[in-house]
């Protein structure tokens, strides 16, 4: 069964795909040959991922998964949230990112955090949603070059690294976004199974 991934970060099709139930065939839009914008209008990171996705069920008609996800900081009453990606501008540079965020941040002493990941399924026409969140503080400085985003000033609790400071794979056991593909693979290997019997 053909499982699109409503995103056009190649990236991530590669990094999941492997995960995935053999069940299910992972395909991309650059597979499929869609190049359209999708539209991320929505004002919650829940709104997004289903506008995204059914945006992309409407268009093909294949089963599929969108995912958005943001950064939540206390002091700032919960932004960027779903302006992550675009924080500073429509440019969406991570550099212009935290340094708007480690400016607004200057002086306050609470400095907590977390990243929600929110996936949105479409399955043979109903709809499910995943989530992850991890906790964590927005350190005063970068530290560390590996992953992307706000992961150089992002301590998850518990931890004395920020992501960026760590490696994929140690990223990748905590993460936000690991913890909302485990949901969601989770649920396709319980419907794998269900559906040698309806079948």
């Amino acid at each position: 069964m053909k499982l699109l991934f409503a995103t056009h970060n190649q990236n991530k099709v590669v990094e999941i795909a492997p995960l995935v139930p053999q069940f299910f065939e992972i395909v991309s839009l650059h597979d499929i040959g869609f190049q359209e914008d999708i539209p991320e209008t929505a004002s919650t990171l829940e709104g997004n991922s289903i506008l995204k996705a059914e945006t992309i069920f409407k268009k093909t008609g294949l089963n599929c998964f969108a995912d958005d996800t943001g950064l939540e900081v206390d002091a700032l009453n919960g932004a960027p949230g779903v302006f992550s990606a675009r924080y500073a501008g429509e440019q969406k540079n991570a550099q212009d990112n935290m340094n708007k965020l480690l400016l607004e941040l200057k002086g306050k002493q609470n400095r907590n955090a977390r990243f929600r990941t929110v996936i949105c399924l479409i399955l043979s026409g109903e709809k499910y949603l995943f989530e992850g969140i991890i906790e964590g503080q927005i350190e005063t400085k970068y530290m560390g070059t590996n992953g992307f985003g706000y992961d150089p000033i992002f301590t998850p609790k518990g931890h004395h690294h920020t992501f960026a400071e760590m490696t994929l794979a140690e990223k990748s056991k905590i993460s936000h976004r690991s913890l909302a593909f485990d949901q969601l693979i989770g649920f396709l290997n319980k419907y794998k199974s269900q559906s040698r019997y309806l079948f």
